[in-house]
């Protein structure tokens, strides 16, 4: 029988996702007590509203998130996104915050989702989740590119070191039409190989990012 793991954060009212971006307000558009003076006696409905940023709990960024000539959600195709093999790469936080290129090179990646596993997300709504996370090198970055990985993710608050302003990991990646997933959780649930994963945003013209409902079928 088929499993679902399921790889995303809850988006919630007043969560804070990035430092400095606003967190969602989440509420009502139409209340059920409201829509009852539309239909028959007995029938209700609610339809909700949100007001966030596309940077919102578990999101997939396309290139257009960095290049303005790039791809946007709407440009990505279902086989960037959907149905991919997926592998884990475990490199936990506590080894060291940089996930160099090494991680990297015993895997075979081509045509993957590579997922890397830190266990950051453990500190998930917590002001530890914000600073000194673990990150991507941009050796990693061009070895995933070169390598031919179809998306790459990761549970931590950023692919790259927030330390500095440079980005280059979101450089390479998107550069190479590679999209980002950040924000994961439950990858200590996956195996290391042997599973397909999903992570499909809407298609929105003219929108860099999104979030995800991510998903591993086992």
């Amino acid at each position: 029988m088929q499993r679902f793991i399921d790889l995303s954060h809850v988006i919630e009212h007043g969560m804070v996702t990035y430092k400095g971006l606003p967190a969602p307000i989440i509420c009502d558009y139409l209340t059920r007590e409201a829509s009852r003076r539309f239909y028959e006696p007995g029938t209700e409905f609610q339809i909700g509203k949100i007001e966030m940023a596309a940077n919102t709990g578990t999101y997939v960024d396309s290139p257009f998130h960095r290049f303005s000539d790039g791809h946007d959600l709407s440009d990505l195709r279902l086989g960037q996104l959907a149905d991919l093999e997926g592998i884990v790469i475990r490199r936990p936080y506590q080894e060291g915050l940089a996930v160099d290129v090494d991680a990297f090179t015993a895997h075979d990646v081509s045509g993957k989702a590579v997922l890397v596993h830190t266990d950051w997300a453990s500190h998930w709504r917590t002001d530890r989740y914000f600073t000194e996370h673990p990150f991507l090198t941009e050796a990693a970055a061009h070895h995933l590119a070169a390598a031919g990985s179809t998306l790459v993710g990761i549970d931590s608050y950023n692919i790259d070191d927030t330390r500095t302003r440079a980005r280059p990991v979101h450089t390479v990646l998107l550069g190479a039409d590679i999209p980002i997933c950040e924000h994961m959780c439950h990858l200590e649930a996956l195996p290391d190989r042997g599973f397909r994963f999903h992570a499909v945003p809407p298609k929105v013209r003219g929108f860099g990012t999104f979030p995800v409902r991510a998903y591993a079928v086992l």
